[in-house]
């Protein structure tokens, strides 16, 4: 039995020297660190102008006729250059008209947007003090460790000068609405509103993280904050600082990532590579290399891709107009066939394509009588020319999902943006390796599979955003 070693006495961390490190570190990084008020302007949703309506209260009609009110957040940043550049979180200084930068000195100064990048909400803001100012010093983000402890700093609810404690809870963790390239440290030190866009600090007084987002139930600190890594913070802003925006790489594809079942299904040796799903810019590097959804890439430059994710920042770090090589999977037959593709990637837009929150959506126009319920808690029906027009699904094979039983393992599921696997209106094509075509066809296929087996289903999904048709693929075990 092999037993743990003591720590030696000397290098136990008592609270008095721990207390002692922590007002170290905070005096070491406060002066750097800033609270940000912006302001915008905001129209008055209510109608102006005109007489009173008829049983009008006058104040009421008062109300309407004031002007458009100002919309202020106010949030945190951190100094990282002497001539008052500073890092915040984009988020809090969008739509801005006028912001405003107050020191840890008091003094207090308008700012400009040198730049913002969507994709990790980092933005850039430059002030003119007409001296040099204090800076934080960036740390290397990739050496944090789980149990490791940090301090958050910042102004929570315009409380400038705030320093909270705690450790590492978790690195590189995704959060459902998280872009591809924010992969967080997570933390349990109190960061609460106006916490965003202040350092997170470790022990040697050095900025790890930029603090982005909570976990909450109420809208303030659950104990879960999730900080973007410093490194990536970093390189945001020295692009920004340079060109004005970050220059990515761009494929033009949309893609997931390949699970556990869709490796046993396709007889691939391991659950990794990148699964096309949908050519998303016809002009794009992807669609120039003759690319398909379906598709699975498996090596970028001859490096062996991981997931969807490992893809993606793999083509991001890479520079526009660099000319790259591919090698992927595709589908022939029974067979899956390798093959390789060179080509030139794009830059990357400056932000994703965003869904639309006034999406009409549509009851399918059939009768009860013919709606039957179906395996894995699906109720599908059979997609004909009334149906297929109401779901924007003309020309497309399949069976189409009517309802989605709460009650089933597959109502649980989610995408990875955080949206549901399977909804309303999509249309099912295959189970596995069997085509689907009709009810008839849905049933056989799902009738073969039993508790425990490995389930891929390629479903055709009306994105509403792009007024398009994208193939996503659903991976899960039968239960």
């Amino acid at each position: 039995m092999v037993q743990a070693q003591a720590i030696p006495e000397s290098q136990l961390t008592t609270p008095e020297r721990l207390s002692a490190s922590f007002a170290e570190v905070a005096r070491s990084v406060e002066k750097a660190v800033v609270s940000i008020e912006a302001k915008g302007r905001i129209p008055n949703p209510n109608e102006t102008g005109g007489e009173p309506k008829e049983g009008e209260d006058i104040l009421e009609f008062f109300r309407r006729q004031m002007p458009r009110r100002a919309a202020t957040s106010v949030g945190s940043g951190f100094i990282v250059d002497p001539a008052g550049y500073i890092i915040t979180n984009a988020h809090v200084v969008d739509e801005s008209t006028r912001i405003k930068v107050k020191l840890g000195s008091g003094e207090e100064y308008i700012a400009e947007v040198v730049g913002s990048d969507e994709e990790t909400d980092i933005a850039v803001l430059k002030i003119d003090a007409g001296k040099d100012l204090p800076v934080v010093k960036m740390g290397d983000s990739a050496r944090a460790q789980v149990g490791d402890w940090v301090l958050a700093m910042g102004s929570p609810f315009g409380l400038a000068k705030t320093v909270t404690a705690g450790i590492v809870s978790q690195t590189l963790r995704e959060t459902p609405y998280a872009s591809a390239f924010q992969k967080f440290i997570q933390t349990d030190a109190s960061i609460n509103r106006g916490n965003s866009g202040g350092p997170l600090v470790n022990m040697n007084g050095e900025v790890i993280g930029v603090n982005s987002q909570i976990a909450t139930s109420t809208g303030d600190s659950n104990g879960i904050g999730f900080a973007l890594p410093s490194n990536e913070a970093e390189y945001v802003y020295r692009s920004i600082k340079a060109d004005g925006h970050v220059r990515r790489g761009y494929m033009g594809a949309i893609l997931d990532s390949v699970k556990v079942e869709y490796a046993k299904v396709y007889g691939l040796k391991e659950a990794k590579g990148a699964i096309v799903t949908e050519i998303r810019d016809p002009a794009a590097a992807a669609a120039a290399a003759g690319l398909q959804a379906g598709d699975v890439i498996t090596e970028f430059n001859g490096i062996p891709v991981e997931s969807a994710q490992d893809l993606i920042a793999k083509v991001a770090a890479t520079a526009p107009k660099t000319a790259v090589s591919i090698t992927y999977l595709r589908e022939v037959g029974t067979e899956l066939e390798t093959r390789t593709a060179k080509l030139t990637l794009g830059e990357r837009p400056n932000s994703a394509v965003k869904s639309s929150s006034g999406a009409e959506t549509r009851k399918m126009p059939v009768d009860k009588a013919a709606v039957e319920p179906k395996p894995f808690g699906l109720t599908v029906v059979e997609l004909n020319a009334e149906t297929a027009k109401t779901y924007n699904a003309v020309g497309q094979k399949g069976v189409l999902v009517k309802d989605i039983d709460p009650a089933s393992f597959i109502a649980d599921m989610k995408a990875a943006n955080g949206s549901d696997a399977i909804g309303e209106g999509d249309v099912i094509q295959r189970i596995n390796r069997d085509v689907v075509t009709s009810i008839s066809s849905f049933t056989t296929a799902a009738a073969k599979l039993k508790k425990g087996d490995p389930v891929v289903l390629h479903i055709k999904s009306f994105i509403p955003a792009t007024r398009s048709l994208q193939l996503k693929v659903v991976q899960f075990t039968v239960q």
